[in-house]
Order: C-alpha cells, then structure tokens, then sequence
C-alpha cells in the first residue's frame, strides 16, 4: 500500500482528503503544519505528499523533503487555490512535480491519484 501524506492547516481539508484517498486504496498520514509533516516524512517518507500552497513553510516544506536521503523521489503535489502562476512557479522552484486546485472532492481525488494507487510503492 502507497504512503500518501496531506499537509495542510485545515481539518476538514486533511479528513476529507483522508477518507477518500483511503477508501481508493492509500495509507494516509496527516499533518496540520509544514514542521509537523517534515518530522514525519523524516521518519517515514511517503510516496505522494499534498502540500497546500497556503500552509506557513509550504515552499520550505518542499525543499526540505528533496533534501532529505530518497526525497527526490517523493511525488509531490502543489495545492492552490487558483490557477496563479506566480505561486505555481514558486512551487515548481521549490520542488513540486505536479499541482492540485482547492477545493477537490471525490472525482478529482479519484481522477488524479488513481494511476498511482495501482503502481509499486
């Protein structure tokens, strides 16, 4: 089963995003802020991590988990709230390969991420 954290400062964002990508076949961790994810991927490094663009650290966030031994093949996903390409730029700089728009729901998470559920961890 792949490892998949979400990184984001907002509750509900982290539940819904969990019990979706779970029910799809991920193993979900959580992480309310850009210090609490680092310390977990250092421990335990996931395969896919969602890091909102609104998060304090975000772009740090992504820099630190590059940094880190097999952090650059980590599959990281940008999440926005619009398409703003100064922001998305800045998280391309960062690190991100890929980029996700706020709010999603079931078909967009499915849509997505579905192609990873059935790859090697």
């Amino acid at each position: 089963m792949q490892r998949l954290m979400i990184a984001d400062g907002s509750d509900v964002v982290r539940k819904v995003g969990k019990r979706i990508l779970s029910e799809i076949g991920f193993l979900v961790a959580e992480a309310a802020s850009a210090d609490e994810a680092m310390s977990r991927c250092e421990t335990d490094l996931p395969a896919i991590l969602i890091v909102d663009a609104g998060l304090e650290g975000a772009l740090g966030l992504i820099q630190n988990v590059r940094a880190l031994p097999n952090g650059k093949g980590v599959r990281i996903f940008y999440c926005v709230i619009e398409a703003d390409l100064k922001k998305m730029m800045l998280g391309k700089r960062a690190g991100a390969n890929d980029f996700l728009l706020k709010p999603f729901d079931r078909k967009i998470l499915t849509a997505v991420f579905g192609a990873f559920v059935a790859a090697p961890a």
